[in-house]
């Protein structure tokens, strides 16, 4: 080797080392940033993440009333994951539903809210996503039954559900409504639970944000119009901003899939777009109001179910919640007058009385307080009473709960 050569050498590695290592360009860095934070936004992580796997390497399964989709991966992996993709083909699948080859996604993907996202906003978390380290794990196949297994039938699917089309600010509402109405509706994909699902797993657009019972998980997503009997009506900019945000308010805990929602995703959002997702939230429109509800016991039956979920409550509950249900928020939830406990569907009080609830640890609430398990001291029986007894009394308005309901969901899935 020449000598002059041989001499410049450890320079020239020395040269490339440091290439290798220099902090991006501060660019590069706030362009990372920002994808980083809107794939917090979108929630990615909690789809395209496996239980005890790797991070965005996929394989979750996805239970289904058609079977079980498993998500993929989007780790930069050139063979498994999206490496090989353009920023032109990330932004089709995020807005139209298409693999690069054209191939058509299932709607568990929410494209029908992301179709919502910005270009810039796509192109920001695909250059993200790149930047992270890369996971070498092959998708797996769906096991979908017959014939939800045919792709094609996705055709029909988008024929009746799906809008494509970038969010459009309303010239007539404030930036932060618009900026709010743009998270909830796009990457926030909100609708996906809080809207009923039909037979065909579409839903409805007049049903938008209603409330829903969610297929296979069995929680109720409540409604989060303005309606004052079901939804947000009653509720202030701030404490819907504290419930998104720190996963506790004043009306009540989070608890749930919409635990793992601030977990993983609100939670790491700033004050102005939690603000703005309440400002947009308490404005949307009343829905229809719930049917009332319609006891499904006889009086005699439910005048016993009374008396002995009393003395369970007393026994119980009481030392959290209080006598008369007012709580201690925003740690121990008010049980009087709390919407989510006189919804038509019981489904959501009768589980946390089984299964406990578990707010998450937040920055904004970083030591929750949890409410714990019953199913293993209480009858199916004395579930259905003090359930029965929590929707019932201090000027509650739901239907008593039967033991039926109470056994149905006592081997419902906790993930």
């Amino acid at each position: 080797m020449p000598r002059t050569l041989k001499a410049l050498l450890p320079a020239f590695l020395v040269s490339l080392l440091l290439a290798g290592t220099s902090p991006a360009p501060a660019q590069d860095a706030a362009l990372l940033a920002k994808g980083e934070y809107l794939a917090r936004a979108g929630d990615c992580i909690a789809c395209h993440t496996a239980r005890e796997g790797k991070t965005f390497a996929g394989g979750l399964p996805m239970k289904t009333p058609f079977g079980t989709l498993y998500t993929s991966n989007i780790t930069p992996d050139p063979q498994t994951g999206i490496g090989m993709w353009t920023s032109d083909q990330f932004y089709q699948m995020m807005h139209n539903g298409r693999f690069p080859d054209g191939g058509l996604v299932y709607p568990a993907m929410p494209f029908a809210s992301y179709t919502k996202v910005t270009r810039e906003d796509s192109d920001a978390i695909y250059a993200y996503l790149r930047s992270i380290p890369p996971v070498k794990q092959r998708n797996r196949e769906h096991d979908l039954k017959f014939p939800f297994n045919n792709r094609s039938l996705i055709l029909g699917w988008r024929t009746l559900f799906f809008n494509e089309g970038v969010y459009k600010p309303d010239p007539t509402k404030s930036a932060e409504w618009n900026r709010g109405a743009y998270l909830v509706e796009g990457l926030g994909h909100c609708g996906m639970c809080h809207t009923a699902i039909n037979a065909l797993g579409g839903s409805s657009e007049s049903q938008a944000f209603e409330g829903g019972l969610i297929p296979m998980q069995n929680w109720y997503a409540p409604s989060l119009t303005s309606n004052k009997e079901a939804g947000l009506g009653d509720w202030t900019i701030e404490e819907i901003s504290d419930y998104l945000r720190k996963g506790v308010s004043a009306r009540g805990a989070v608890y749930g899939p919409m635990a793992e929602v601030v977990y993983n995703s609100l939670q790491y959002l700033n004050d102005d777009d939690t603000r703005a997702m309440a400002i947009y939230l308490k404005s949307l429109a009343q829905g229809t109001s719930p049917d009332k509800p319609t006891a499904p016991l006889p009086s005699a039956e439910s005048s016993l179910l009374l008396s002995l979920g009393k003395q369970i409550y007393d026994r119980e509950c009481a030392s959290c919640h209080g006598a008369q249900g007012l709580g201690m928020p925003p740690h121990y939830p008010p049980l009087a007058g709390n919407q989510s406990i006189q919804m038509v569907s019981a489904v959501n009080a009768i589980r946390m009385v089984l299964n406990g609830g578990y707010p998450p640890g937040t920055a904004g609430n970083p030591m929750p307080y949890g409410m714990p398990p019953f199913a293993h001291r209480m009858s199916d029986d004395e579930v259905a009473a003090v359930v029965t007894y929590i929707r019932t009394s201090w000027g509650n308005r739901g239907a008593a709960v039967s033991a039926r309901q109470a056994n149905e969901l006592r081997a419902a899935t906790l993930n």
